[in-house]
């Protein structure tokens, strides 16, 4: 059972699709939303979770206090639990778009935002990784908003991601299999 952490809906359960997602674990969010607010991004943020599965990271940073939430997803069944879990919550400003994430970030960027939470499925390969990272720092239009931070959790197996210019890691911290890596946007 997934459960959100805390917040306005914390130890409430929501749907997790049965084939196609790995909801990030309970531990893990926890340590990784207490990081968050350490980091004040959190509170009135605008936030983009990309491959969001059930919505788990999206849905705990709206149970948390983010202003606005969109869950990206590119399988249809992931979309609609997120569409049913943000209802069954009753956590306002959030929306679910069915998209690949490369796709959905070549449109246009419109409010820039403060928190990105990336966490595909630990099989990405380098480079669809980066077609994801890239377009969040375009010279026109770009997506992040300055002191944003982008969260992407992979396998501890796996290697760091490749880092497009304007975008810099400054952190990572390991929680067993899972890797979470902390980047932000680079000074032009």
């Amino acid at each position: 059972m997934t459960r959100i952490v805390a917040g306005s809906a914390g130890g409430r359960s929501i749907e997790v699709p049965r084939t196609g997602t790995r909801p990030t674990s309970e531990r893990v969010r926890e340590a990784l939303f207490a990081r968050l607010e350490h980091y004040g991004v959190i509170e009135d943020a605008r936030v983009l979770d990309l491959c969001a599965g059930s919505g788990a990271l999206g849905l705990e940073a709206a149970s948390r206090g983010a202003a606005e939430v969109t869950l990206v997803d590119s399988a249809r069944a992931a979309v609609q639990a997120c569409q049913r879990n943000a209802r069954a919550l009753g956590l306002r400003g959030v929306r679910a778009v069915g998209a690949k994430a490369a796709s959905y970030l070549t449109g246009p960027a419109g409010a820039p935002i403060d928190l990105v939470l990336l966490d595909p499925p630990y099989d990405m390969g380098q480079a669809d990784l980066e077609a994801i990272l890239t377009p969040l720092v375009r010279d026109q239009d770009p997506w992040l908003a300055p002191g944003s931070v982008v969260v992407v959790e992979r396998s501890s197996r796996t290697p760091e991601p490749t880092w497009p210019p304007g975008l810099g890691r400054f952190s990572s911290k390991r929680y067993g299999e899972t890797l979470l890596w902390f980047a932000e946007p680079e000074a032009p």
